[in-house]
């Protein structure tokens, strides 16, 4: 049995996640994560991969997820690498 695709979460501003992101990514802002969480990830066991800018912002939410009991979490890092380890392309706007 293969385990389930990441969900991968960009952790960076709007403006920021328009100028580009990782094809299937979803935007949400570590200022929003912890009240938009639930509609985005409802199962505490999902896999999650954060990303944001340079890994520190996507660090800090892998914390807050962990806190609030999710038990998968995973810093991608900076958008740039986790694009080139995953294979993923980069979308714009």
């Amino acid at each position: 049995m293969t385990s389930p695709e990441p969900l991968l979460i960009d952790v960076r501003s709007p403006g920021e996640y328009a100028g580009g992101y990782l094809d299937g990514a979803v935007n949400l802002p570590l200022d929003q994560l912890q009240a938009g969480i639930g509609r985005v990830a409802p199962d505490l066991a999902a896999p999650l991969v954060l990303y944001c800018a340079s890994g520190a912002r996507s660090g800090m939410a892998c914390m807050l997820l962990q806190q609030m009991g999710y038990r998968q979490v995973s810093n991608g890092g900076g958008i740039g690498v986790l694009a080139m380890t995953s294979g993923r392309p980069v979308r714009r706007g």
